[in-house]
């Protein structure tokens, strides 16, 4: 049998948004398809496959034992294919192919501007877009091939198959106020300020919130009894600069605050949530000469930084 007889592009494309959305309906939309058509390219893959590769699950759907072991490989055809398409038509365009980058909060307001910046003074015909977002989120983009590369903390083990890891500096987390706040500049955390100020934490799905967990653990720390759990940046400054709350999170996101003086650390023992922050691109991925050169950089910049 002639596979590109059978099995087309469409059918990838319909497989791995099914997979990442578990849901025929998202799915359709995100595609710009209708349900029926949807549907139908997934009975046409299971068709060239041989195996069923979705199962009903309570109202929706998820992926059987099968579609597990296909969507590795679905993913990765497709996001070489996007590759290939990319750079060819980056040629034409006479400016090189857009470097797609994902940033995690703690680069997205550090590293990333600054690598950015540094690579447009010498490359002024280079294009590039910045996604930011949730761990989850910019590695599935990553794995579609709607990114090229994420900048970020090193991903638990099992959102790993099929990326590799380059460490760039390693981060812990930071718990700071605003300076004007009652805490700020306590030699010790008083019993009960955790639970007598809004605190702010990460949230669950995110890298650092288990090291945040695993602390409170481990210094026999009672978890605040409601935090507002967040990664935005944006809204978690203005939360604690304006609202006096206690914010646990990646000291990249607040080391321009607290340089400046406009937030504090308090004084409490973060060094188990140290880890790893690098870039993560797919294994098979050949990154473009611009995006060789924004990964120099950023490997410059944190040579300095040492």
């Amino acid at each position: 049998m002639r596979l590109s007889a059978h099995l087309k592009l469409r059918h990838l494309e319909v497989f791995v948004e099914v997979a990442r959305q578990t849901s025929v309906t998202q799915a359709a939309e995100a595609l710009g398809m209708t349900q029926p058509a949807v549907t139908r390219a997934l009975r046409e893959l299971e068709a060239v496959c041989g195996k069923p590769l979705v199962e009903r699950h309570g109202r929706g759907i998820r992926l059987s034992p099968y579609g597990e072991m296909f969507r590795h490989h679905a993913g990765r055809s497709l996001a070489l294919a996007r590759d290939g398409v990319a750079m060819l038509q980056g040629l034409d365009a006479g400016e090189g192919p857009q470097l797609r980058i994902g940033a995690l909060p703690t680069v997205s307001a550090t590293l990333v501007p600054d690598a950015l910046a540094q690579l447009e003074a010498g490359m002024g015909r280079s294009r590039f877009s910045v996604t930011t977002g949730d761990n989850q989120y910019l590695l599935d983009q990553l794995r579609r091939g709607d990114l090229d590369l994420v900048v970020g903390r090193l991903p638990a083990p099992e959102r790993m198959v099929g990326i590799d890891f380059e460490p760039l500096f390693h981060e812990r987390v930071a718990v700071v106020v605003a300076t004007g706040h009652p805490l700020a500049g306590s030699s010790h955390l008083p019993e009960g300020a955790l639970q007598s100020s809004p605190v702010l934490m990460p949230s669950p799905g995110s890298i650092i919130r288990p090291l945040v967990e695993h602390m409170f653990l481990e210094q026999g720390l009672m978890m605040p009894q409601a935090p507002i759990e967040t990664v935005s940046a944006t809204f978690g400054r203005r939360f604690v600069l304006d609202h006096g709350a206690i914010w646990f999170i990646s000291q990249g996101v607040v080391q321009a605050d607290l340089s400046a003086g406009a937030m504090q650390q308090l004084p409490l023992d973060t060094t188990s949530t140290q880890g790893p922050v690098g870039l993560c691109i797919r294994s098979e991925h050949q990154l473009s000469a611009t995006g060789v050169r924004f990964c120099s950089c950023l490997r410059g910049l944190c040579s300095l930084s040492e």
